[in-house]
């Protein structure tokens, strides 16, 4: 099975269907030998999806611009001794509060590990095939004003923003923010309400009366 002819490759690789063809040319012809075409065929699709699934996280990872690429919710050492709940930390990584459209907020001191944490929650919604996005509240800022000179480019920027299922903002409000810049949070977040999710990264403590958001305070 793992001979075709060119045409045949041709084909595969038209409809889009790399992960399959690579998979039906790597396969180990000794290991196969005696199985059956179903189960042969089953072997490959397994491989192929599989192939899939990576590439699809991968890209993923790359379009979400971690600051940290590598941060990982499961890496994170002394838990207890930086003030964090396990439990917490276990729960946010099953990524369900995604699934109920439910807030986070890390607040805590400059170098408490904030950005870190972020990261590691957008990155681990992309291993949830989730679509999530990284930003700075500067860089947020920055290109709000640049679309501002653009032609339909403040509706472009609120749909982007909105559309991403998990929103990380860090440093949000470092600065006081002008009356456009608030006037577009207040849009971009009333977009976003009980559809999708955002994490904020913030030294401030944030008055959070509404259902829905969950804090983890790394002040101590």
């Amino acid at each position: 099975m793992s001979s075709l002819d060119v045409e045949t490759k041709r084909k595969l690789r038209e409809m889009g269907a790399t992960p399959l063809l690579e998979a039906i040319q790597t396969q180990d012809e000794a290991l196969v030998l005696g199985l059956g075409f179903e189960e042969r065929i089953r072997i490959i699709v397994d491989e192929a999806h599989s192939a899939f699934t990576h590439s699809k996280v991968d890209g993923l990872i790359r379009r979400a611009g971690l600051r940290y690429p590598t941060a990982d919710l499961r890496r994170i050492d002394l838990v207890e001794e930086r003030g964090l709940d396990r439990g917490m930390i276990s729960q946010l990584a099953t990524c369900s509060f995604i699934e109920r459209s439910h807030n986070v907020v890390f607040q805590g001191f400059t170098g408490s590990g904030k950005s870190y944490l972020g990261c590691a929650l957008a990155k681990q919604a992309c291993l949830h095939r989730i679509r999530a996005h990284y930003i700075r509240m500067p860089d947020l800022a920055e290109a709000w004003h640049l679309a501002k000179d653009k032609p339909q480019g403040q509706m472009k920027f609120l749909r982007k923003y909105a559309a991403f299922t998990l929103l990380v903002i860090d440093e949000w409000l470092l600065d006081p923010p002008d009356e456009s810049m608030r006037s577009m949070l207040l849009e971009l977040l009333e977009r976003r309400y009980d559809t999708t999710s955002t994490v904020f990264c913030t030294q401030y403590g944030l008055f959070v009366p509404e259902r829905g958001v969950i804090v983890v305070d790394r002040r101590r």
